[in-house]
């Protein structure tokens, strides 16, 4: 039988500045929250803050996206080296902000998971259907797409990332997808790995994303296919990001 390690990342989006930052950061780390692997995904003017509080700690640092291209003349845009130098382990890719707010496609987002694995970097490939797209029958054929371009991109790298799947319906609105809706899919994505790769498939870890709270996170985490969560507001608050991350063990 396969062992994943859990894995709990926070995805603090557009929110923080120094000091609520330091705070946080240091009530994470303080509480020592259990044997989770444990991640938080700061904007990028605070990357090198928070590199710097949580260097020596086993708390890991992301970045909320990266740039499919290596440097240029790109204005605005962050390349994977960079998050990689300056102390990032993972990275956030297609989540459904940028999607539909910055008209992502699946491709863009298979080359950013590309980008971010030649330099170092752990992607975390983000999924999900709308609630129309749901309730059109249609979720296993959207995470289906989504899902096969990057295998298409990656070949056989596509071991090497972290998948998240974030129903869009779920995210912020105080709706979850039941720990049985959430498993089905997460088993749909790891029947589609085990198509491209093997049995290798076993090894990569599928997250949960979408209003996870401390309340329904062991009920979440509980489900065979379910290897831990990116979680959004609740990473805001150490007590519950704390208690989240001690729910996954």
């Amino acid at each position: 039988m396969t062992t994943r390690r859990t894995l709990v990342v926070g995805n603090w989006k557009m929110h923080g500045s120094r000091a609520r930052n330091a705070e946080l950061l240091a009530a994470i780390l303080a509480a020592a929250p259990g044997a989770a692997e444990l991640a938080v995904c700061a904007p990028f003017p605070y990357l090198a803050d928070a590199a710097a509080a949580l260097s020596g700690s086993a708390l890991a640092l992301g970045a909320q996206d990266c740039s499919a291209h290596a440097e240029g003349a790109y204005t605005g845009e962050v390349s994977a080296a960079m998050l990689a130098e300056i102390g990032c382990r993972y990275v956030i890719v297609g989540h459904s902000e940028r999607r539909a707010q910055h008209g992502e496609s699946d491709g863009l987002v298979a080359q950013k998971a590309q980008a971010a694995l030649a330099h170092g970097l752990t992607p975390i490939v983000c999924v999900g259907e709308t609630l129309l797209q749901r309730e059109h029958g249609q979720t296993g054929a959207v995470v289906g797409r989504q899902l096969a371009a990057v295998i298409g991109q990656l070949g056989e790298r596509i071991g090497a990332i972290v998948l998240a799947y974030e129903p869009v319906w779920a995210i912020g609105t105080g709706r979850t997808a039941s720990p049985q809706q959430a498993q089905e899919v997460h088993a749909l994505l790891r029947a589609q790995l085990q198509a491209a790769m093997g049995t290798a498939a076993a090894q990569v870890r599928i997250l949960y994303g979408g209003s996870v709270k401390p309340d329904n996170a062991a009920t979440l985490f509980a489900q065979p296919d379910i290897d831990g969560g990116l979680i959004g507001g609740a990473s805001l608050k150490a007590a519950d990001f704390v208690a989240i991350a001690r729910a996954a063990t």
